[in-house]
């Protein structure tokens, strides 16, 4: 046997060899760390709301007509000023609007930090582009203020009318000001109160709480975390703050091996969409699908009275056609399917719409040919 003869045989025999081991070999586990699986519980962000004016507008503010709050609104402000207005004085006002502020107020934040706030307008304005917001507090659900909210708006659009035309680019009703407002009061959280803390899982999963566990306890040692349930994890903390940050920032960055989550469809009601992940299984079964149409038409016609009759009128009448029309639907034997392919080359064999899918899994489920959670949204 020639050399090259002895090489070609190897390379069959190593590439055979590689085949037959994706086959066996076992695939590597999905990971993620504890920071994108759980957070900690207590610390998180809070909504905060305000009621405000935005003054400087080109004449696209609220018409007092249909929003009689902005008068009201506008004498108040003035009375803190030190202004008064005589009383029944017709105030024609086009360049101040009403608008709704709200804001998200981050974990650990401190007074003199600022945040990003959301303006929205209330009535009819036409535009807040170019518009002041003045001083607004804003309130939490407690009803305390945690900060005030002040500056200039910035709206990604522009719009323009005339002679009964009219032409809006993106929404002009809505804007935002980059670091409007400044945090007045912080928020208490549970990281430096107490001996631990409890970490929140993103998902019910007792195999993911399981692996959280595990990975603290290897990296941290053995019983500083215990899970309380399938979706909380208890952690015993160092006792000072700079310890419990470098501890936080230790196993919020550990590998976690994810479990193969629930089989499950997601079905949108409104847009005909549906997904499933990959652990859906299809068991055999046999679907008869046809489709049902209705058409109604209408055709106008005109009756009119005997000639030089002086009693009868000139009528409008509408005849009206109705079709019913019923596709045949043949019984179709769908095979199992252990993988994600295989239902959905199932499925497409079906020939059915997205909107008659949603129909069909349906019935799948009920005939326990799906093995799947349907969740409709």
């Amino acid at each position: 046997m020639t050399p090259t003869e002895r090489f070609l045989r190897f390379t069959i025999v190593l590439t055979a060899l590689l085949a037959s081991a994706a086959l066996w070999w076992p695939a590597p586990a999905q990971a993620a760390r504890i920071k994108e699986v759980a957070s900690v519980q207590g610390v998180r962000m809070n909504q905060l709301t305000g009621y405000g004016l935005v003054v400087g507008l080109d004449g696209t503010g609220d018409q007092n007509t249909s929003a009689p709050f902005l008068t009201q609104s506008l004498l108040a402000l003035l009375q803190q000023m030190g202004v008064t207005v005589p009383a029944g004085q017709n105030m024609q006002l086009k360049n101040i609007a009403t608008v709704m502020v709200t804001a998200q107020l981050p974990a650990f934040a401190q007074p003199g930090q600022t945040i990003d706030v959301n303006v929205s307008s209330l009535a009819n304005a036409k535009s807040l582009r170019g518009g002041t917001l003045i001083a607004t507090p804003l309130k939490g659900a407690d009803g305390q203020i945690y900060a005030m909210a002040q500056g200039n708006l910035i709206i990604a659009g522009a719009g323009a009318a005339a002679a009964g035309s009219k032409v809006t680019i993106n929404h002009l009703s809505a804007g935002r000001i980059p670091e409007g407002a400044t945090v007045e009061r912080g928020v208490p959280t549970p990281m430096n109160q107490g001996d631990s803390i409890q970490l929140d899982l993103s998902s019910n999963d007792y195999a993911t709480a399981r692996e959280v566990v595990r990975a603290i306890n290897n990296r941290m040692g053995s019983g500083t975390a215990d899970a309380i349930d399938g979706r909380s994890v208890h952690v015993r903390m160092p006792a000072s703050a700079d310890a419990r940050v470098n501890f936080m920032a230790e196993i919020e960055n550990l590998d976690v091996k994810l479990a193969s989550p629930a089989a499950r469809v997601v079905i949108n009601a409104r847009t005909g969409s549906v997904v499933m992940n990959q652990a859906v299984t299809l068991a055999a079964c046999a679907v008869a699908h046809g489709n049902l149409s209705v058409t109604i038409s209408t055709t106008p016609s005109v009756s009119q009275p005997s000639p030089f009759s002086k009693t009868g009128q000139t009528a409008i009448t509408e005849k009206a056609d109705i079709t019913i029309t019923q596709q045949a639907g043949a019984l179709i034997q769908m095979a199992p399917g252990v993988k994600l392919a295989d239902v959905v080359k199932a499925l497409n064999s079906l020939g059915a719409t997205p909107q008659d899918l949603l129909a069909i899994l349906q019935a799948m489920k009920s005939a326990g040919a799906l093995t799947a959670e349907l969740e409709v949204i």
